[in-house]
């Protein structure tokens, strides 16, 4: 078995710690198996790999992605064979690689199917933990119906390994949960509130109510150990979604300090999605966003930021997620800017991304931050990050991407 070393960089491990100039990273097949001072390695290596003063860091983790969509317009999705979106999954993939990003939660949309083309080797992808599909009341965030009378879904449900969502009352719930779980979920994706893209709600009104959630929680949680995650964007429906055992709140919009201290006593994280509502602002033109998204959208930005510094003031734990495929995946990095922007230093954001993230996704055993044991997911940036977090969202920063042992992408050669 060789081994691979990787030096001559600024060396941080996810940890959050004082970074470790000329640090090195020694990987043997897929576990790295040394983590520290160049001078406290002697083993002989098979192979070298110089950063050249790069910054060597974990691979980095998005807790909300959506790897079988971008946002399109009506027209598109309308015109686009259904198979089609499996192949553009192919370069959604790649392109969430070469940002340096190597394990992903997705947020619905991607059905086992497409895990495990990744895992068997047939299509690069990043490492992937599925909620199969979001169960959301009818006329809820989630519901394709429109003022027409006409429903469009955002991603198309209802085949085989892909059931659909909708669900009301308490025993249908169950059932619906029940079918997630039978299709694979590894996590269960639920719409707590309203949201920004659907056309018949709004972020702040409340949707599941506290039975249905507690049933949710009881058959994926309590009866499986599977994890649940809650798109919950107004006061009310996050503090429904955390009394009711849900493990994270996707997006955290209008948080107030009855939700906030709510979430700090029962350990619920937040995946903010800052960079969301910012891309739909930039993309409606381009995508056809319908106006509904546009004014909503600029509604919250500022509240949204709002809402993040005070969770982080405040001690919430925080994961990065980006709600990425509302925007181009492979921008998933600009996130980081935006947290620090919203109060927390690089270094913190770079934790959120890494290790606090792993944590979220219950992986923190195998991935997230540098140490020996763990699986060789490693990326090298160019410069440091710590001076210029924004530079991550720069797909050319990221230089090198290994992800279990293998590379993925080489900017260095």
């Amino acid at each position: 078995m060789s081994k691979v070393i990787i030096k001559n960089g600024q060396l941080i491990d996810g940890n959050g710690g004082i970074p470790i100039e000329k640090g090195i990273v020694v990987i043997e097949e897929n576990l790295i198996v040394f983590v520290g001072n160049e001078g406290d390695y002697t083993d002989e290596v098979d192979e070298i790999i110089d950063v050249e003063g790069g910054t060597i860091v974990p691979g980095f983790i998005d807790t909300h992605v959506h790897m079988m969509m971008e946002y399109s317009s009506v027209q598109s999705r309308l015109e686009t064979p259904f198979s089609y979106k499996f192949y553009q999954a192919i370069e959604y993939m790649k392109k969430t690689l070469d940002a340096g990003i190597t394990s992903v939660r997705d947020a619905l949309g991607t059905d086992l199917g497409v895990k495990k083309a990744v895992e068997d080797g047939i299509v690069e992808g990043p490492r992937m933990q599925l909620s199969i599909n979001a169960l959301t009341i009818t006329g809820g965030h989630g519901d394709g119906y429109t003022t027409s009378g006409q429903t469009v879904e955002l991603l198309q449900a209802g085949y085989p390994g892909m059931p659909d969502g909708k669900a009301d009352g308490v025993e249908e719930v169950r059932k619906k949960t029940r079918e997630m779980l039978r299709a694979g979920a590894e996590v269960i994706k639920v719409h707590a509130t309203g949201g920004v893209l659907s056309a018949t709600d709004h972020p702040e009104f409340t949707q599941f109510s506290l039975e249905e959630l507690k049933v949710i929680v009881e058959e994926a949680t309590f009866r499986k150990g599977v994890k649940v995650m809650a798109h919950a964007q107004g006061a009310e429906g996050i503090k429904q979604a955390v009394k009711a055992g849900i493990h994270s709140i996707e997006h955290g919009i209008f948080l107030d300090d009855e939700a906030i201290e709510l979430m700090k006593e029962h350990g619920t994280y937040l995946v903010p999605t800052l960079l969301a509502p910012v891309a739909v602002l930039e993309l409606a033109k381009e995508t056809g966003m319908p106006d509904s998204a546009v004014q909503k959208a600029s509604e919250v930005i500022e509240i949204h930021k709002e809402s993040f510094s005070k969770a982080h003031k405040a001690g919430v734990k925080i994961a990065m997620g980006t709600d990425a495929g509302v925007m181009p995946h492979g921008t998933n990095l600009r996130e980081l800017a935006l947290m620090a922007e919203a109060g927390m230093t690089p270094m913190e954001a770079i934790v959120a991304t890494t290790k606090i993230a792993a944590a979220c996704l219950g992986w923190e055993d195998k991935v997230g931050t540098l140490e020996k044991g763990k699986l060789a997911d490693i990326v090298v940036v160019k410069g440091d990050p710590l001076k210029d977090i924004a530079s991550l969202g720069d797909q050319d920063t990221i230089q090198l991407v290994i992800k279990d042992g293998k590379i993925v992408k080489n900017l260095m050669k």
